[in-house]
């Protein structure tokens, strides 16, 4: 049944952010376990995360929305993704509660990601209620932790929970506190209807299926239903409330969350950030998320040119789970038909290429990543490139701008010099340094974006022995000394392997791929130069020698004019097959040449 108005008193909206691993998923199975919202013989680890890979890399990836029971209370709990890149997913889950549990390591302390989902947490005036995890291991320092907790956060130590989301200990209590502490929503049931849509996906079988939160007013089964934004009316077919199974309701009112299922079969109808109203009596849209801007882009190519219609169609569905990501067609000379798509990491685009292979059966290679440059031109021109390929000539280059991040680190104290180094040998800027405690470290770099998104967080953990953490923002555009580098494969250029980098980078990336690609490509009946060159310049050049047939095996003797005669004849076939030859590269070798810092 669902809740009425008179106890609107009853309801507390909140989700869980935390940094990566540091048990947010652990926490929401105990308490699924605590309300009786799973039957015990169904219970299961990360009982929230529907997806195998989730599962497989222990890691949040989707937002997940589940109504609880707790003393009188329903709370409409929402576990959030921990990592960077998954930002995104929580300031939208952050839009749809009026409390945040954070969550901390007591064994680790205080991270990066910590602190940037709390700053985000404060700045939608939510209530925070800060609990300490993992206190039943070994390694954990409670007191120390909260005292991090209150000098970093200024969150009274007194009041930071201590918890063990693994064995259950305090999750009671913490229940009892975010009851307590987190106040009611705000809403009026009797005004015209506005509800948010905070999360979407796609089921094959009843179309789109919609998270949503309701402002104000009521959404009740069978209204005919205007989606603002995309000025579309859709009839609720189904509303109802996640326990965690779907459960349909009559109607939800002011202050509830639940999903919505209107029929729609348009993706772009129910994108997250869609304001629901009344057909009838409409009201004005709510204000939408701030849309995610993409950091990384990269090609993605079917390596069947025939799985093109299919590699489009997954994207949209994946679009609509995942409004976070852009593409758009494009073509590669060497590659055929495919996609340039925007992510906002890293983990994000390999999360989304392996999303697309495994939910859509599809075979794909993606070309290295890149980041967008601003071109101005000898002309006066500004041109905005994502794709080296579709960078001018440099002589029509005036400067080149790049996209620079703030990032922060927090690192145990003895690996400082390690991660300064790491910071300086890519172009970093060293911006603040302080120390959280003795033991803990804070530093602020401004890093071009570039740098930051080959093998950075890799080097980084690496250094550490995993033990920094990393949280950035985009910091503006500055002008740098770039080229473009170009891979020629028997003269001809690879739009796939072109990239731009720093002019001090340049000759030794030109080599690696030269030495890289000699080794993958197959020889040919003819000589396959290798060369990297920047504008007309060649600066690394590699050789694939040809296949040789024994011309004069069957010269058992006889005069050396003929066995001349022979090899000239050969070498003539050569010449000849190297201006006609066209080489191809096998798939194998785009996928290990780009990925060039294994």
């Amino acid at each position: 049944m669902s809740l009425t108005l008179a106890t609107i008193d009853h309801i507390r909206n909140l989700c869980i952010i935390a940094h990566i691993d540091h048990g947010k998923s652990t926490l929401a199975d105990r308490m699924l376990e605590l309300c009786g919202a799973v039957d015990p013989r169904r219970m299961r680890e990360q009982y929230l995360d529907s997806m195998d890979l989730e599962r497989e890399r222990g890691i949040t990836i989707k937002l997940q929305s589940v109504r609880l029971t707790w003393r009188d209370h329903a709370l409409n709990l929402i576990d959030t993704p921990g990592h960077v890149d998954f930002g995104y997913e929580v300031s939208r889950s952050l839009a749809a509660c009026e409390g945040a549990i954070l969550l901390v390591d007591a064994s680790q302390g205080i991270e990066a990601q910590t602190l940037a989902n709390c700053y985000l947490a404060l700045e939608h005036d939510l209530q925070i209620v800060a609990a300490m995890n993992k206190i039943d291991l070994p390694a954990a320092d409670p007191e120390r932790c909260a005292e991090e907790i209150e000098t970093v956060l200024g969150i009274p130590a007194e009041e930071v929970l201590p918890i063990s989301a693994k064995n259950g200990e305090g999750v009671e209590e913490l229940l009892d506190a975010v009851v307590e502490r987190i106040g009611p929503p705000e809403g009026d049931a009797e005004a015209a209807l506005q509800a948010l849509v905070f999360d979407s996906h796609f089921d094959q079988y009843r179309g789109v299926v919609s998270s949503v939160r309701v402002m104000n007013g009521r959404l009740t089964t069978g209204a005919r239903l205007r989606f603002v934004q995309a000025k579309a009316t859709h009839d609720a077919d189904e509303v109802g409330t996640r326990r965690p199974d779907m459960t349909p309701e009559s109607e939800l009112s002011a202050g509830e969350v639940g999903y919505l299922i209107a029929g729609i079969k348009d993706i772009s109808d129910a994108r997250s950030g869609e304001t629901v109203t009344l057909a009838a009596n409409p009201a004005p849209a709510l204000p939408g998320y701030q849309e995610p801007k993409p950091m990384v882009f990269c090609g993605l190519y079917p390596v069947d040119g025939d799985e093109y219609p299919a590699l489009r169609d997954a994207l949209d569905k994946l679009r609509l789970n995942d409004s976070s990501f852009t593409f758009e067609p494009e073509t590669s000379g060497a590659l055929g038909f495919g996609f340039r798509c925007g992510f906002l990491g890293l983990l994000h685009m390999e999360i989304v290429r392996e999303r697309l292979e495994r939910e859509f059966d599809l075979s794909l290679i993606a070309t290295a990543p890149s980041v967008e440059y601003r071109v101005h031109t000898t002309s006066g021109e500004e041109v905005v490139i994502d794709n080296p390929s579709e960078m001018p000539p440099m002589a029509e280059v005036e400067a080149l701008e790049e996209p620079y991040l703030t990032i922060t680190l927090l690192t145990p104290s003895d690996y400082t010099g390690t991660v300064m180094d790491l910071c300086q040998s890519r172009r970093g800027e060293l911006r603040k340094m302080e120390y959280l405690s003795p033991e803990r470290l804070e530093l602020v770099y401004r890093v071009p974006l570039a740098e930051v998104v080959t093998d950075f967080f890799d080097q980084l953990k690496s250094r550490t022995q995993g033990y920094a953490s990393l949280d950035y923002e985009p910091d503006g555009y500055d002008v740098a000394d770039l080229v473009k580098v170009d891979i020629l494969l028997n003269a001809m250029p690879v739009d796939a392997f072109s990239t731009i980098v720093h002019r001090d980078r340049a000759d030794v990336y030109g080599r690696r791929m030269a030495e890289k690609l000699r080794e993958l490509i197959p020889r040919q009946m003819f000589d396959v130069p290798i060369q990297a060159a920047i504008g007309g310049r060649i600066i690394a050049r590699e050789t694939v020698k040809a296949k040789r047939k024994d011309v004069l095996a069957k010269c058992y003797g006889g005069d050396i004019t003929r066995k001349r005669k022979l090899l000239e004849r050969q070498k003539e076939g050569k010449k000849r097959m190297k201006n006609i030859g066209r080489v191809e590269v096998p798939q194998e070798a785009f996928v290990s040449a780009l990925q060039l810092d294994d």
